[in-house]
């Protein structure tokens, strides 16, 4: 099918717009990082307490050079897939089951509200005590932080399927299944996306908190032996390694968001 004219400067001017967009975006960080580095040098900011790009830069380079910045990096990154795999699995399955369940949903409903409001670091002894200092406990602090937050989107976003158009299904005696597979789960496809980028940056959090607990590898223990040493340099380049991973993967799934809504 040909576009008209209206349609192609449509498009041309959307594209202009991201690139205008991405542009003053780099712009940002680009006056953030010179700014900082200044400063640091002016010693207006004490460049002992606040670092510098320079000094991060220099940081990973050793880290690099030592051969360990890959290492943790994999070691953080292995338990982020892990842990949001699961949690983005068992959200979904049990949304369904809640949504399947309305007796089941509305006697759970304040467990799953006191649960997500639980402050998860409180559970970090108990979770050392029963599962061992490994990766284990990572894992599963991290599904404590990013489960209920999957569960209560997913199915947040089934209740707010189109209603006429859930009556049209049951008008034909269609069942829960079918309604499910033609209707629930197409119609809830940009929510469920949404919890896959909750569940994403949920699941960084909740394994950085673990590597402060068991860790003896991984990101979130860099930074929480640069700060026992009191090597702020050490501590800030683990942070911003932090930002620079949430920040392709957050690219990453809005990419594949993209896709899957226009294939849809």
């Amino acid at each position: 099918m040909s576009l008209s004219n209206e349609q192609r400067n449509f498009i041309k001017k959307l594209k202009r717009q991201k690139i205008i967009i991405f542009l003053i975006q780099l712009l940002i960080i680009g006056l953030f990082l010179g700014v900082w580095e200044l400063l640091s040098r002016k010693q207006i900011i004490n460049s002992f307490i606040f670092s510098s790009p320079s000094s991060c830069i220099k940081t990973l380079k050793l880290l690099i050079k030592n051969g360990d910045l890959l290492s943790h990096i994999n070691t953080t990154l292995i338990e982020l897939f892990i842990s949001f795999g699961l949690g983005l699995v068992l959200g979904l399955v049990i949304a369904l089951i809640l949504y399947s369940f309305p007796l089941l949903n509305k006697v759970l409903e304040p467990f799953l509200t006191m649960l997500n409001s639980l402050p998860k670091v409180a559970l970090g002894p108990m979770l050392i005590i029963w599962f061992g200092a490994n990766i284990r406990t990572i894992i599963v602090m991290a599904l404590l932080i990013n489960l209920i937050v999957s569960i209560v989107t997913i199915l947040n976003g089934f209740y707010n399927i189109d209603k006429v158009k859930l009556k049209l299904l049951k008008s034909f005696k269609a069942n829960k299944i079918q309604i499910l597979k033609y209707l629930i789960l197409p119609g809830s496809l940009p929510t469920i996306m949404s919890a896959v980028k909750l569940n994403i940056s949920m699941s960084l959090i909740g394994v950085v908190m673990g590597e402060f607990l068991v860790s003896r590898k991984g990101i979130g223990y860099l930074i929480i032996y640069g700060t026992q040493i009191f090597n702020l340099d050490l501590v800030i380049s683990g942070v911003l390694l932090l930002v620079i991973i949430s920040f392709i993967l957050y690219k990453l799934i809005v990419y594949i968001e993209s896709k899957v809504i226009k294939k849809q």
